[in-house]
């Protein structure tokens, strides 16, 4: 197997080349969308797997040369993949244009468009708002009684169609809405997440974790005043607090230095506003594979809790629901352990007709958390998804 890079000077964006059946990962500053499967690898071979491949790059960059994409599930010990396209179309934020491609195909496998279709749509409930509070309850008494400093209770929704939903459209709105989010579309998982979970460009490592929210409302004066409240609150500085030691805490013995914010900045993404730290640090050598690093922080206590047995445990217990790659890690890398992994948040798992759409939210739960005050956290964020698809 042979794969070829070849700069390009094409204006296509990334939506347009991939569209209704490749896939896409593209982040602030670089982006990459895919047509046709030339493998699809299983974890425990994946980076053997790209090792073998023989490659011509002329490109000779991060990112250049064949790479794999794949979505590591919230229990990252179930079984997985990552795929390797036949091509893939890179894009960085300085203008910088790329191709790789399989050799023996000589051709491009355009992705199939799927006309916009006006789609009525219906939603339900997965577990019932009873069954959710009652979850957020049991978490809360797991961590007033010393067993839990966090756990993160989620709950989903279901979006019906009475036709099969444009997934390509769904992408150009979530890419209108949410430009300096990690937009993806990977295998029926659709979404577009706030959250780096880790990034590696060469000795360079760094992270973003995201944890305490509160409304936006699209008045600058209200929403500063909310910004305030959240940066004084106890019960989402705890919260925010837990999620950074442990990032901290697992990439410092990678590192030569790890620098961090003294304190979170207030992110606003969509009609939501979070907590976040970005952890910027300089990798010892030989440095750690951004592989290696999304394992071992997935899932963070931003989406599972702390200690994180103890908390996926209980997650398991009460949630009701399987989870599936909510709440894990999807993103790509190349052969020399360079990519980009997000949390998997804000998204929606399509059925196989595109007719139904799987939807998750959740929040983390400490002492004071108020079962009533993580329902409305949770509206709020489903609205992300919701929104994109059905166009409201």
């Amino acid at each position: 197997m042979r794969f070829v890079t070849r700069r390009l000077t094409t204006k296509d964006d990334l939506e347009s080349f991939a569209g209704s059946t490749g896939a896409l990962f593209s982040g602030p500053d670089f982006g990459i969308a895919t047509r046709g499967i030339a493998a699809r690898v299983p974890r425990e071979a994946a980076r053997e797997f790209l090792d073998s491949i023989d490659i011509d790059d002329e490109v000779a960059s991060i990112g250049s040369g064949p790479l794999l994409l794949g979505a590591i599930p919230f229990d990252s010990s179930a079984p997985h993949h990552f795929l390797l396209p036949e091509e893939v179309l890179v894009r960085t934020s300085s203008g910088d244009c790329w191709l790789t491609s399989l050799d023996s195909a000589q051709r491009t496998t355009m992705g199939v468009e799927v006309a916009t279709l006006e789609g009525h749509f219906t939603i339900r409930h997965g577990v019932s708002v009873e069954h959710y509070l009652k979850a957020v309850r049991t978490g809360r008494d797991e961590v007033c009684a010393g067993n839990l400093t966090k756990v993160v209770i989620a709950r989903n929704i279901y979006i019906d169609s009475d036709q099969p939903i444009d997934t390509r459209a769904v992408m150009v709105r979530l890419r209108e809405n949410y430009p300096q989010s990690f937009r993806f579309s990977f295998d029926g998982l659709i979404g577009a997440s706030p959250e780096l979970l880790v990034s590696r460009r060469s000795d360079e490592i760094s992270s973003h974790p995201l944890a305490g929210t509160t409304r936006r409302t699209g008045d600058p004066q209200s929403d500063a005043r909310l910004a305030e409240v959240l940066r004084r609150s106890a019960k989402n500085q705890v919260e925010h607090r837990v999620v950074i030691d442990m990032v901290h805490d697992t990439l410092l013995p990678y590192c030569s230095f790890l620098d961090w914010e003294p304190e979170p900045d207030v992110i606003p993404v969509g009609n939501v506003q979070h907590l976040g730290t970005r952890l910027i640090g300089r990798l010892s050598d030989p440095p750690l594979h951004v592989l290696d690093a999304a394992y071992a922080l997935s899932p963070t206590p931003a989406l599972g809790g702390h200690p994180r047995g103890a908390a996926m445990a209980l997650i398991k217990r009460v949630e009701g629901f399987e989870r599936g790659r909510y709440g894990g890690a999807i993103g790509w890398f190349d052969r020399h352990g360079n990519g980009t992994f997000a949390v998997t948040i804000r998204c929606a798992e399509f059925s196989a007709d595109r007719r139904t759409a799987h939807l998750f939210a959740g929040g983390g739960i400490v002492a004071d958390s108020d079962p009533q005050a993580e329902f409305a956290e949770t509206e709020a964020k489903l609205q992300a998804m919701t929104r994109a698809i059905t166009g409201a």
